[in-house]
């Protein structure tokens, strides 16, 4: 496993479809920290991977060393409703053997950075609880939490909260 350092931080693109599919599958398959219960086919997640693009608010990095990826970050769309266009949603996805070792917070900088001049407002963030690891990242790129909706997810046989958090951008 590569470590972080070794990693670089790049536009997703079309060519790495199957490694983020796989990526995200993990999280489907083996944690609560997403609510999709189904695993995706890399086909299922074309038009997933179709809303991002290369420039403006909506963007998907990747890092990868080896010709392998370790992990991406997202902004989205937060809600489809045209007075929500100055707001974004974010997300980064590790691959399991690349968690903790400072992936994420390098896929974070580089999206941060390239979301400095999109005439963004704020950034919104939703982790399902218990996630010690995400809430400690998102704290420390500014966000905080806004709110929480308990018991709202049923996965596993039990039900998640999710906290939401905010950034101003």
């Amino acid at each position: 496993m590569a470590h972080h350092a070794e990693a670089q931080i790049r536009p997703g693109t079309r060519a790495d479809l199957e490694q983020l599919t796989a990526i995200y599958n993990h999280y489907v398959l083996q944690t609560h920290v997403t609510f999709d219960t189904v695993a995706f086919t890399p086909q299922q997640r074309r038009p997933w991977l179709a809303a991002y693009a290369d420039r403006g608010p909506h963007r998907l990095f990747v890092a990868e060393a080896a010709g392998r990826l370790l992990g991406y970050a997202t902004s989205g769309r937060f809600r489809a409703k045209p007075a929500y266009r100055t707001s974004v949603e974010t997300a980064v996805y590790c691959a399991a053997d690349a968690a903790g070792r400072g992936t994420g917070t390098l896929l974070y900088q580089t999206l941060f950075a390239a979301l400095a001049d999109q005439g963004l407002h704020r950034a919104y963030a939703a982790i399902a609880l218990p996630n010690e690891a995400s809430v400690r990242l998102h704290t420390r790129f500014g966000f905080r939490e806004c709110g929480r909706y308990a018991e709202c997810g049923h996965k596993f046989g039990r039900y998640w909260d999710v906290a939401h958090f905010e950034k101003p951008l």
